[in-house]
């Protein structure tokens, strides 16, 4: 194999491929960036067995050279040393040649090194996906959705399922649901934002997966190409390709635990709430249980005090639009409402309670289909 590349692009498809590289895995080769040349592109994969990224350089691109291929073939070469050399390097190309037992040369205006590169075939080769069962989603509107749930996914991998983030597709919506079962996240669609003709339940995909994921997606309006297999999904992104499994499992109905009618209900400036929450959960994580208080005093104004701390403790009076029903005192994890409030875009929240043990339920005060779940705390007084 040997050919020449513009830098640049190099190292823009390494940085992809390379969020499929872990330090963790059991398979030697899978250290490794497979690379392979053809008459019309260069080929980059990397994989840890549960995502599997390839991307794709063009020969030519808007009429631009980009590679020139003087010898097809493949090499797989160490993806801790391979990164960090590709962007150190002086020139504006890189040539790589890869000769017998895998010996790979890299020159790049003054500086030349070898490699020792190991065999392509030993590489696993990446599922076989039929495009049978897919969605076309805005690149924009995945990346949102995957903001405003993914952080609501359980770190206890003694519970695999709950690590990742459900996925309900049917003609008439698309939903996500994230729970660690102290927290729900949620966020829902309609077929008018989406080109919707399938219907699969219960897909989960890893909320960390999703999150290296989202950091792919275009921030512009570019449609994102999603497939469903059996056990993979396939995220195609312009010259990317995405693979991911499919946890196993049977994720649980958390439609039971939220409640439909409220015996208080506040709407509430959602910036003003957000930086008292914020200032309270600075002392309140201190005594590190990151609990506090809300008290509805009257039917115009809430109160947010902390815990009392070795440092003292903060109280915030915070002015409602609204406030319907029993004035109640109830108590809960700041950071977990922190999280809520921060993937919130509305100008107002809409906060419902049932009772002081009953899960909070926290919606934006506007059309989109958004809900966040917090379980209280019961405290001694």
């Amino acid at each position: 194999m040997e050919f020449k590349i513009l830098k640049n692009k190099l190292h823009e498809s390494i940085q992809h491929v390379s969020k499929a590289i872990t330090n963790r895995t059991t398979i030697p080769i899978l250290s490794g960036i497979k690379i392979d040349a053809h008459d019309q592109e260069v080929i980059l994969t990397a994989s840890d067995t549960e995502i599997s990224i390839q991307s794709f350089i063009p020969k030519e691109e808007k009429e631009n050279q980009i590679i020139e291929i003087k010898k097809e073939g493949s090499v797989v070469l160490p993806a801790k040393f391979f990164v960090e050399i590709i962007r150190k390097l002086p020139g504006e190309y890189v040539e790589i040649e890869v000769n017998s037992q895998f010996q790979t040369i890299i020159k790049s205006g003054t500086s030349e090194l070898q490699i020792i590169g190991l065999d392509p075939e030993e590489y696993p080769v990446l599922p076989s996906i039929e495009e049978n069962n897919s969605i076309l989603l805005a690149s924009d509107l995945l990346k949102s959705m995957i903001k405003q749930t993914s952080f609501a996914i359980s770190t206890n991998e003694s519970t695999p399922i709950l690590t990742g983030v459900l996925w309900n597709v049917s003609n008439e919506n698309l939903k996500f649901v994230a729970t660690d079962r102290h927290r729900l996240a949620s966020r829902e669609i309609s077929n008018t934002d989406i080109d919707l003709h399938l219907n699969l339940q219960n897909i989960v995909i890893s909320g960390k997966t999703l999150n290296e994921l989202n950091k792919l997606l275009p921030d512009q309006n570019s449609m994102i190409h999603i497939v469903f297999a059996n056990n993979q999904v396939l995220f195609k992104i312009d010259s990317i390709l995405f693979y991911t499994r499919i946890l196993d499992g049977i994720y649980p109905d958390t439609s039971k635990i939220i409640p439909q009618v409220f015996k208080t209900e506040i709407t509430v400036p959602t910036r003003m709430f957000l930086e008292a929450i914020d200032r309270a959960y600075l002392l309140s994580k201190e005594n590190q249980t990151n609990i506090v208080k809300m008290i509805v005093k009257d039917h115009e104004e809430i109160e947010i005090t902390s815990s009392l701390t070795s440092l003292g403790k903060i109280t915030e009076q915070v002015k409602a639009e609204k406030i319907e029903g029993e004035l109640i005192q109830i108590s809960f994890n700041s950071k977990y409402m922190l999280d809520a409030l921060k993937v919130i875009d509305s100008d107002h929240i809409q906060i419902g309670i049932t009772g002081t043990m009953s899960p909070i339920i926290i919606k934006p005060n506007d059309n989109t289909n958004m809900l966040h779940l917090i379980l209280p705390y019961r405290t001694t007084n």
